[in-house]
């Protein structure tokens, strides 16, 4: 489950407890839900912040309990698709803090935020589909190809899975900044929102231009034609 808070104009989302934070029905429908609140509440320029609870930000999708029949594979595919699309759509600046592991879908779900900031002393981003013997859906390649600066960096997480830290994340440009304790991570994020609340965007006019820009990446998101069981 997860929990919102609101500071001034900032919301913040939290996966709470100390598990893996699974993604599954479950957990993705608190998300969204709580991203509609964000999206009912936010008054003037606002920001959100996402972070989690204990040792993992997410490690990806509840596949011990999507894996168990067709349905809940697309289930699950659809479910992650919808919460992606609220962010990416969603009428202010995001911020993924991300103070644990974030895997497969998890990370995914991280870069769907505008700002991607991470704790260097524990933890990595891993895209871990190859280790596991699956394919990456197609809408996650888009994704990745659009906050993903280089061939080369994208080679290096999808072709190698491999398990990136900070300090690598960092020099691929994966990610904005990196702190060094989770405290220091969120406080970063806080810093980061309150600078952006500071410009006074109207968030319409900010959703919009996210949409231009990232285009490609909604319409791939929106694009069920692409959904297979095997990709997941």
């Amino acid at each position: 489950m997860c929990t919102l808070e609101k500071r001034g104009n900032i919301f913040i989302l939290t996966l709470a407890g100390e598990g893996e934070h699974r993604l599954n029905p479950t957990l993705l429908d608190s998300i969204q839900s709580s991203l509609r609140r964000v999206r009912q509440e936010a008054t003037g320029s606002s920001a959100l912040i996402t972070i989690a609870h204990g040792k993992f930000f997410s490690n990806g999708f509840d596949l011990a309990w999507a894996q168990s029949s067709q349905e809940r594979m697309i289930l699950m595919d659809s479910l992650l698709r919808s919460v992606v699309n609220d962010l990416l759509t969603l009428p202010m600046p995001t911020i993924a803090a991300v103070t644990g592991h974030a895997s497969a879908a998890g990370f995914t779900f991280a870069l769907a935020h505008d700002y991607l900031l991470m704790r260097s002393d524990r933890g990595f981003l891993y895209m871990s589909e190859l280790d596991i013997n699956l394919v990456l859906p197609v809408w996650f390649h888009v994704l990745l190809e659009a906050k993903v600066a280089t061939p080369a960096a994208r080679r290096h997480i999808v072709l190698t899975a491999a398990k990136l830290k900070a300090e690598d994340a960092l020099r691929l440009g994966v990610i904005d900044s990196a702190h060094s304790s989770a405290g220091e991570t969120v406080e970063a994020a806080l810093d980061l929102a309150a600078r952006l609340i500071k410009r006074g965007w109207d968030g319409h006019v900010y959703a919009q231009n996210r949409t231009v820009f990232l285009r490609r990446v909604i319409e791939a998101v929106e694009d069920t034609s692409q959904t297979s069981t095997s990709r997941l």
